[in-house]
């Protein structure tokens, strides 16, 4: 039987208000990775839009605009990848990494496309083509970001006309109704009792009065009228069809001619196309079709040309930005892009450098000659798809080949990834995932190791030869440059294993799909000699290609493992994320009392799920909250929080600070 609740007695009018509840804490992910590295196609010096910079077709006539240089672009399969950013045709590791990544479980990854850097317009090295036929002259476009690809672009477009009912005022001024869709910068076909047409375009519209009914009507002001009145108006829009040659399509319609107007063509482009940027020249300015007769019009772009990869100036700089700083508001060039991207927890460059054992000669295949038919047939039109073998070695790359086997290459090798790191550490939010060198002694793998003593980096050995391979793999200098760098396959097995058994299980143990053999041969006993120096090893096993360890490049014993790590960095995330309410309360028993019973809750959550080695949870974690009257009276509020991971037993202590200011601060 049903109990009845009654509201307790008092004014009438006036009930209770209800304890608001304190707000959960919620674990973030950190599956999340990150991948910077050469492509052939992909977002890159793009036009910046915020307060200060609209955007619309000014985002290619602000000759003053900053552009970013690097532009973080979030993708949720290698199909997706594919979509922005093209297949395997580069000569770049970056989308074997990418796939790789997938096919080991991961399912969310941010791609940052490295180009060389230089102080150009964003047009620079990006494909251009002219459209004639469709208006009265010719309008240029601008492909959306530069390499070959922009080659094979096409542009077409149509017009359609639809009617609009409206009356004459005593002036033979167009009344519209107020549901019309004319706006400012709509193009208006007119047409008189002899049947003479006139395009017009909206300056103005003003509400009036209607004379004969209690109503309101659009007043339309326009830039040319007819010479005599029209009996017929008809709304004029545009329809523009892409196509980029390997299959990506745009499709955008009911567009205006004037860049007044928020749906113009221009504005459209600038803000809705992956593929096409409208021309500066032409962008701001009115374009009218090249007859009345719009439905018979159709304008159809030549061939597209200089596209420009350039792969050959990319260098090792373009990875970084010097001149970017963690106190920056945004993001900057190469890596430091990702200082806005706050779920990434890994990041990898697997084009940082190639090895100059595996780079290789360029190769070009050529058609045999028999297959273009009889002797001076015409020849046949070859067509790459995406994902097809690759006709770019890596030796395209020519600025970022480095010899690890050698005492100056291993010493370059050593300082780029330095400066990951150091990027790594002073954001505090990524975890950086490095290959060993290829084709080093064991003597100069210790060596290299020697260099590194960070819990934000982890590495990994040796590189792997995947199931996947180009076709003509059967060439020992094609299968030499399909070797793929492991911390590939290890993002995408810490993803799998984070979202199989939980952030607390260390990311080993784990078979590697999709990899057939290790890419060097190693010596018995190689993976027993690594793992205490924090190396993490890929090794043969019955089962296949088995990952055996998961280490941070850390001396210390706190942060030796890379559970401990990531663990400790999902609370610093969410921590910052859920407690920006306190910033805002007052700083006494009853903020005190939430932070404790929200933080409590957090780690109790996380003892239960055997994240932490205490038997009890006492043993495991602790919350103290600082009251000292000197400490209120600054407006500070102090949060001690201690952990004991699962390894090592010792506490890790993590402080959360509100200072006077209202701003809240994490230190480890």
């Amino acid at each position: 039987m049903l109990t009845s609740v009654r509201s307790p007695l008092g004014a009438p009018g006036v009930f209770a208000l209800p304890d608001a509840p304190v707000p959960a804490l919620h674990p973030q992910r950190m599956d999340v990775c990150a991948f910077v590295g050469v492509a052939p196609r992909g977002p890159a010096r793009v036009p910046v839009v915020d307060q200060d910079w609209p955007s619309g077709y000014r985002m290619v006539t602000d000759l003053a605009r900053p552009l970013r240089h690097s532009q973080p672009v979030q993708v949720r399969s290698f199909d997706e990848y594919q979509y922005y950013f093209g297949g395997f045709e580069g000569p770049g590791l970056l989308p074997h990494a990418v796939a790789s990544y997938f096919e080991q479980g991961g399912r969310l990854a941010w791609i940052v496309r490295i180009v060389h850097a230089r102080n150009a317009a964003f047009s620079n090295g990006c494909a251009s083509g002219k459209l004639s036929g469709a208006f009265a002259g010719e309008l240029a476009f601008i492909a959306r970001n530069e390499g070959q690809w922009g080659d094979r672009l096409t542009v077409s477009v149509g017009f359609t006309a639809t009617a609009l009912g409206f009356t004459l005022d005593a002036l033979d001024r167009l009344l519209l109704d107020p549901r019309s869709p004319v706006a400012v910068g709509s193009c208006l076909r007119l047409t008189d009792v002899a049947g003479g047409a006139t395009l017009a375009f909206c300056e103005e519209l003003r509400l009036v009065r209607d004379s004969e009914r209690a109503r309101e009507r659009w007043l339309v002001t326009l830039d040319a009228l007819p010479a005599l009145p029209p009996v017929r108006a008809e709304l004029i829009a545009a329809s523009v069809a892409i196509g980029d040659g390997a299959g990506r399509r745009e499709l955008f319609e009911n567009l205006a001619l004037s860049p007044d107007h928020p749906e113009s063509l221009a504005n459209v482009l600038c803000d809705r196309s992956t593929l096409l940027w409208p021309h500066p020249d032409w962008a701001a300015t009115r374009i009218k079709p090249a007859d009345a007769r719009v439905e018979f019009l159709r304008g159809v772009s030549a061939l597209f040309s200089g596209g420009r990869d350039d792969w050959q100036a990319i260098s090792h700089d373009d990875f970084f930005d010097s001149h970017w700083t963690p106190a920056d508001e945004t993001g900057g060039a190469g890596i430091t892009a990702l200082a806005d991207c706050d779920s990434v927890s890994q990041v990898l460059l697997p084009d940082l450098y190639v090895p100059a054992q595996w780079a290789g000669p360029e190769t070009i295949e050529e058609l045999p000659i028999s297959s273009a038919g009889a002797e001076f047939a015409a020849c046949l039109e070859l067509e790459t798809a995406a994902g097809s073998a690759s006709t770019l070695a890596p030796s395209a790359l020519a600025g970022l080949i480095l010899d690890p086997r050698t005492q100056a290459g291993l010493t370059a090798i050593v300082g780029l990834q330095q400066r990951v790191v150091d990027f790594c550490e002073s954001t505090q939010a990524l975890i950086a995932l490095f290959d060993v060198p290829p084709g080093l002694s064991q003597a100069r793998i210790e060596q290299w190791r020697a260099q590194f003593d960070s819990g934000w980096a982890a590495a990994y050995h040796p590189w792997l030869v995947p199931a996947r391979r180009s076709a003509d793999a059967a060439d020992a200098a094609q299968a030499r440059r399909d070797q793929l760098p492991p911390s590939a396959v290890a993002a995408g097995i810490i993803a799998r294993r984070e979202f199989e058994r939980g952030i607390q299980f260390g990311p080993a143990n784990e078979i590697a799909r999709q990899i057939i053999h290790l890419a060097e041969a190693q010596p018995e006993g190689r993976a027993d000699a690594l793992h205490p120096q924090g190396i993490n090893c890929f090794a043969r096993v019955p089962d296949g290609i088995q990952l055996l360890a998961a280490r941070t490049l850390s001396r210390e014993r706190d942060w030796r493992q890379l559970s401990v790590r990531r663990l400790i960095l999902m609370l610093r995330r969410t921590l910052l994320a859920d407690l920006q309410w306190a910033v805002f309360e007052p700083n006494g028993p009853a903020l005190w009392r939430d932070l404790q019973h929200a933080i409590e809750s957090l780690l109790r959550g996380l003892f239960r799920a055997g994240a932490f080695a205490g038997r009890s949870e006492a043993e495991s974690f602790f919350v103290r909250v600082h009251t000292e009257t000197p400490r209120l009276d600054r407006g500070e509020l102090l949060v001690d929080i201690g952990v004991a991971p699962a390894e090592p037993l010792e506490f890790i202590l993590v402080r959360l600070r509100r200072d006077g200011d209202g701003t809240l601060n994490l230190q480890e």
